[in-house]
């Protein structure tokens, strides 16, 4: 599994994702994009997949061999979480400006993601058009789910 995280607050809750892939005997393999490096590092990343984390369209380590259509290729399903309404926008418009969205530009491999963002931005008519154009595309999603929010007092869906 290629998990790309993204930078949300609920970039967190990727650290458990890892562990609970890992303890049912997945191989997980991680992307970061720079704004999750925001919210969690590649230490604790890396320590929890037992893997090197990517982080870099340019790295002089991996580019050498084409590494984003590598990581594209080595994985059997792309899961993105969490999938922000920046990433979702960058997927169904096809854009690939980092490694992330370069992945999954490049992929043919099946792709789930779980949306996480605050309800407004969930239910904003540019979202919404990304989600339609990204399930039309064969994008499979989980979630969100209503709850409370980071932001105090909010709530609803988006998590």
């Amino acid at each position: 599994i290629l998990l790309i995280i993204g930078g949300g607050i609920a970039a967190y809750k990727c650290l458990d994702l890892i562990r609970r892939l890992r303890e049912r005997g997945a191989a997980v393999r991680c992307v970061m994009t720079a704004a999750a490096r925001e919210f969690i590092t590649e230490l604790s990343v890396g320590a929890l997949t037992a893997d090197r984390v990517f982080t870099d369209l340019f790295s002089r380590e991996d580019e050498h061999d084409v590494g984003h259509i590598r990581l594209a290729r080595e994985a059997d399903l792309i899961v993105v979480a969490p999938a922000t309404a920046d990433l979702m926008a960058k997927m169904a418009n096809g854009l690939a400006n980092d490694l992330a969205s370069t992945v999954l530009l490049a992929t043919n491999k099946p792709v789930l993601i779980a949306p996480a963002m605050n309800p407004a931005m969930w239910a904003h008519a540019a979202t919404k058009r990304n989600r339609e154009t990204l399930k039309r595309d064969g994008i499979a999603f989980v979630g969100p789910n209503r709850g409370e929010m980071a932001e105090k007092a909010e709530a609803g869906e988006g998590r």
